[in-house]
């Protein structure tokens, strides 16, 4: 059975072969049951909100038909932009899983650090670094190809 990383990396994987920025994200119940996963769609749907986070988690609360996910874990391939991370606030996750970190971008570890902002309701665990080389290189190597 494969980890949930394991799962965001295929989705980011396959978000690539589609053209999309390799990222992929899968959210888990407290038993590890997978709800639901996704890879970037941005190009796809031809809508900059459509990253892997957001659409794992919205589909995860409408597999629950619940607005909260307050047992689940997020786990993605690349550390979460502020608004993916703000989602994963107002969805109340657990934990938040990540690969890379994202200096440039992220909003965890980085820029925003909206789970440490006064205004964040909300702040899940985060455990970052997971599988971070194989993250980061996907992204490397799909950004030097469109060089």
């Amino acid at each position: 059975m494969p980890t949930p990383m394991e799962i965001a990396l295929e989705e980011a994987k396959a978000a690539a072969a589609r053209g999309e920025v390799p990222v992929g994200a899968v959210v888990t119940d407290a038993a590890g049951a997978v709800l639901a996963r996704a890879g970037n769609e941005v190009e796809a749907r031809q809508d900059p909100t459509a990253h892997a986070e957001m659409l794992a988690l919205g589909a995860a609360a409408g597999a629950r038909r619940e607005k909260y996910l307050a047992d689940c874990t997020l786990t993605v391939t690349l550390e979460p932009c502020p608004l993916c991370a703000a989602a994963a606030s107002l969805y109340r996750v657990r934990r938040v899983v990540f690969g890379a970190y994202d200096p440039k971008s992220g909003g965890v570890e980085h820029g925003a650090r909206i789970f440490a902002a006064p205004s964040c309701h909300h702040a899940p665990e985060v455990i970052g670094g997971v599988r971070e080389s194989e993250a980061g290189e996907m992204l490397r190597e799909f950004f030097q190809r469109r060089r």
